[in-house]
């Protein structure tokens, strides 16, 4: 189907325009600004990325322009870099993107003066559905096909190809080899006409038998032979637990309970608890949402003209459900991972491969792209989902009515996964508004406020997160609040341009740190202002506690507190910091000797005759097997073995990533300012119980 945006006849922005919006926002979606360098391949790669990117209508490249700095409000500041050659530039430009693709890219080119400096403005069309995916010829797919990704150009995966091929089945409704009508689970879909039945009692596919039904459903499929073939949405949404040990191992949800706020500091001491849950996806969601909600704290709570208390959870049950829920119906089945819920002491993270087939910047706004749409569909006919693309504006409310901070999402293309983290606190608790209090005089707005119990309990913040603290947000003041923040010294700035991310200062203490006496506290999740504690041995058990119950002693609780309140950075801090609220130490880089002295005697002789000019293989079998010894940042790596950073992680770190030879340490905050890299999966993933 043709574009219909090809239809529409645009007007070519100026080059005083796209400096302007330069100058406010940055590059973005539609802007990427180049130098006056001669033609090449990042060039191309952003042509390339302009016109595969689905209703992105295609974007600008503005040559000549220059970053220059920074301004005193944050904005950055791009200057016209004058152009000499320009007949040869367009030239060349030109003959580039007829040449390096699968298809003819047609640029519209001017040539414009802007502050007494030559300069081109590129326009490129997003191209008609049939011409799609462009692709550099000699890489052919996926590799060398790119997208528009927030402001970056980033290489298409397998999964990216179901968006330029829409005529093709999905993944939900291919076939499923060495499967049958054994292996649907009849208890599932017994559960499947109950839901049914209670959302429309009339449903004709109420009135079928069970082999017709999964067919309505897309859960099987009729073949040659008369006989009936599963599909991945009968053997995922229906199938038998054994069924999908044997034939889709990974498929899962891990539900990991950590001490602290950070993920496997300790590597004996990996978890306190994990559950291996395993089986059809309409069985799951109440297991899966029952897991977390049994083990989360409860409140106390006393209702005028009740007789009778009640406790209910701190976070509300809608909320983790729609979480849950998105990560079934939206995540990549294509990928050999589990779904993980990660309960922290401050927060819930639940991460699901696959990342966000909608843009971020749509996020919240009405419209659902489906990933797998049969079993969306079946999820939607239950009221088991919406699929109407409102499920993070009602969680942002349902939070919002609640008094917790707002939920936040993460989308990582090239990780392909998608995170929600859920923190566990009243941002207008008493322990918060006291601990804010001391920040008073600085006179900082409401997302500010929102911001430093963010990164209290997160130890970092970039823009797109900023900006999920209030949907009203906008980029430009995002920036300028942040960077308020950064004046300040309560965060400091790490990063260049789009990889920019903030982390927390010492300014920014612990919650215990300014806290009242123990006795003078509120209850932390559900109690008025006006209440107070009752007297330390008369408290009730903040977990699943009967009326009368009391605590233990203060040191043997596991989570004072909720685990949030009054607990300091634990994990990854403790081990790498010696003072809380700095990263300073644990980011330092040592010296070579040191990280030399370090290894193994064997590794040590094969670091010391590796040479400058070893071959490709030697190299990276020596980086996996130093990153087998223990974990090391790229800059780490370079230095034992005398390389330039950067090309180290481009040439080698990456591919080896891709290739999954090495690991994230830290793989649900990929710019995590200690992420390092891993040899062994088991470092980093949940498979291994706690020993």
């Amino acid at each position: 189907m043709t574009s219909p945006y090809l239809n529409i006849i645009k007007k070519m922005r100026t080059a005083k325009e796209l400096f302007a919006e330069l100058n406010s926002f940055d590059e973005n979606r539609r802007i990427e600004a180049k130098s006056a360098s001669a033609v090449g391949k990042s060039m191309m790669e952003t042509v390339c990325a302009f016109a595969n990117e689905p209703g992105l209508c295609g974007g600008y490249l503005l040559l000549g322009a220059k970053r220059t700095g920074m301004a005193e409000d944050g904005r950055p500041v791009y200057e016209p870099e004058n152009i000499e050659n320009t007949d040869k530039v367009q030239s060349d430009f030109v003959a580039m993107c007829n040449s390096m693709f699968n298809v003819r890219i047609r640029p519209i080119i001017n040539v414009e003066e802007y502050l007494g400096k030559t300069v081109i403005v590129v326009k490129i069309e997003e191209l008609p559905e049939s011409q799609k995916p462009a692709y550099f010829a000699k890489r052919g797919l996926p590799e060398g096909a790119f997208r528009r990704i927030g402001p970056s150009d980033e290489k298409c995966s397998e999964e990216d190809m179901y968006l330029f091929y829409q005529s093709a089945d999905t993944y939900d409704s291919c076939i499923v080899d060495d499967a049958d009508l054994d292996d649907i689970d009849e208890n599932a879909l017994n559960f499947y006409r109950k839901l049914r039945k209670e959302v429309n009692p009339d449903a004709e596919e109420l009135t079928l038998d069970d082999v017709d039904l999964l067919r309505a459903l897309g859960a099987i499929k009729k073949n040659k032979q008369g006989g009936y073939d599963l599909t991945y949405t009968g053997l995922l949404v229906f199938g038998k637990q054994m069924s999908l040990r044997r034939l889709v191992p990974s498929f899962r949800v891990d539900y990991i309970r950590i001490s602290g706020n950070q993920w496997l500091a300790d590597g004996d001491n990996r978890f306190e608890q994990t559950i291996d849950m395993r089986g059809p996806l309409i069985l799951m969601v109440n297991k899966a949402c029952s897991a977390v909600m049994d083990d989360l704290p409860k409140g106390f709570e006393l209702k005028k003209d009740s007789m009778q208390a009640s406790t209910p959870a701190i976070l509300p049950n809608k909320v983790l459900r729609e979480a849950i829920v998105n990560s079934y119906i939206h995540r990549s089945n294509r990928v050999n991972q589990p779904i993980q819920i990660i309960r922290y002491s401050n927060r819930i993270e639940i991460h699901n491969p696959g990342y966000s087939l909608k843009p971020q910047d749509d996020w919240g706004e009405p419209g659902s792209m489906l990933r797998n749409p049969r079993i969306s569909e079946i999820f939607h006919d239950t009221n088991l989902a919406e699929t109407k693309g409102t499920g993070i504006g009602a969680m942002r409310r349902l939070m919002k009515e609640a008094g917790l901070m707002p939920p936040t999402f993460e989308s990582n293309h090239e990780a392909n996964k998608f995170t929600a983290r859920l923190l566990l606190h009243h941002f207008l608790s008493k322990e918060n508004m006291e601990w804010l209090a001391q920040y008073a005089e600085f006179g900082l707005v409401n997302e500010q406020k929102l911001a430093l119990v963010f990164v209290r309990e997160v130890g970092a913040i970039d823009n797109a997160t900023y900006r999920q603290l209030d949907s009203s947000i906008t980029h430009a003041r995002a920036r300028l609040e942040i960077h308020k923040l950064c004046d300040l010294g309560f965060i400091e700035k790490k990063g260049q341009g789009r990889n920019t991310y903030y982390i927390r200062t010492s300014k920014v203490v612990s919650l215990a740190e300014r806290l009242p006496s123990q006795d003078e506290r509120l209850l932390p999740q559900h109690s008025t202002l006006g209440e107070r504690l009752p007297p330390q041995g008369e408290r009730l058990l903040p977990q699943h506690s009967t009326l009368g119950e009391r605590l233990p002693p203060q040191d043997e609780r596991l989570l004072p507190q909720h685990g949030t309140l009054g607990e300091r950075y634990q994990g990854e801090d403790e081990r790498y910091q010696g003072k809380l609220g700095t990263f300073e130490e644990e980011c330092m880089l040592k010296p070579r000797e040191e990280l030399v002295r370090e290894l193994s005697k064997e590794l040590q002789e094969r670091v010391n005759n590796i040479g400058s000019r070893a071959s490709r293989e030697t190299v990276c079998q020596l980086l996996i097997d130093l990153c087998a010894f223990k974990p090391y940042n790229y800059e780490e790596l370079a230095s034992i073995l005398q390389r330039s950073p950067k090309a180290l992680k481009d040439k080698y770190l990456k591919p080896l990533r891709l290739a999954n030879k090495l690991f994230y340490w830290i793989p649900e905050m990929i710019n995590h300012p200690l992420q390092k890299y891993v040899a062994d999966p088991t470092m980093v993933r949940s498979n291994t119980k706690k020993k």
